[in-house]
């Protein structure tokens, strides 16, 4: 097993059970204690884990901005299962936009079969990625945020405006049932309220360990969403709401 692959399933089990030791790993991936501290570390550096005597806890920062590479690391499995989901709701020849978070990079490449779709993004690494695809992909411009690789601002926000699609799709940072749909940080929250204006259809990727949490900014709200994927069933409370503001729920 690679250290990349390793690191992704400590990872899932610590975001599980909030807390992981040394040892159970080391017999569990069958590598030597001294391994599974490398492994700690690096996860430490990136802000997914906080060390402690023994092991290692579920760092308490996870709502926070966390940089790109960070989140592509993070529940990988769950966006997958969400992005074939999402797939199913796109239709060749839509004109889609999305937002540049990793969950929807997932769906980008579960749309592959598809045919002529026009996609508008934000995201510099979507371009990037598909390039030798039969997607017709537009990018925004605008101001690289490079924490999120992420093109923001007054020019990415206009460039939307020439536009009307059929869906919009975006992620977001945390579901509370009665502080709404909220984002990390203001650029991309403006931009992605912009995406929705645009769009006939809007499609919120959200897996469950963001749901019943709190984020930095308010960003939309339900009223707004016209479906929303995960990856389990949510529970009554959530069904009720979503029932209520008429979204459709995938899971």
């Amino acid at each position: 097993m690679l250290g990349i692959e390793r690191r992704q399933q400590i990872i899932e089990l610590i975001q599980q059970d909030k807390k992981v030791y040394v040892s159970n790993l080391s017999q569990l991936f069958k590598v030597t204690e001294e391994t599974i501290r490398r492994d700690l570390e690096k996860l430490e550096n990136e802000s997914m884990l906080t060390r402690t005597y023994g092991g290692a806890i579920l760092s308490q920062n996870t709502l926070e901005d966390l940089p790109f590479q960070t989140r592509t690391s993070m529940n990988h499995e769950f966006k997958q299962n969400i992005s074939i989901k999402a797939a199913n709701l796109v239709n060749d020849n839509d004109t889609i936009m999305v937002d540049a978070s990793t969950t929807c990079l997932e769906l980008i490449q579960a749309l592959q079969g598809k045919k002529g779709l026009t996609i508008i993004t934000n995201s510099i690494k979507i371009p990037y990625d598909f390039t030798n695809s039969n997607f017709n992909i537009i990018s925004t411009g605008g101001n690289l945020r490079a924490h999120s690789l992420a093109l923001v601002g007054s020019v990415a926000q206009n460039a939307l405006q020439n536009y009307y699609v059929n869906m919009a799709i975006l992620s977001c940072k945390a579901l509370s049932l009665d502080k709404g749909i909220m984002e990390s940080n203001e650029p991309e929250s403006e931009f992605k309220r912009s995406m929705i204006k645009q769009a006939e259809k809007v499609i919120l990727l959200a897996d469950h360990t963001k749901f019943d949490k709190t984020g930095f900014i308010r960003l939309i709200d339900y009223s707004d969403v016209d479906y929303i994927i995960t990856d389990r069933e949510p529970d009554s409370n959530w069904l009720e709401l979503l029932q209520a503001n008429k979204i459709g729920v995938i899971y």
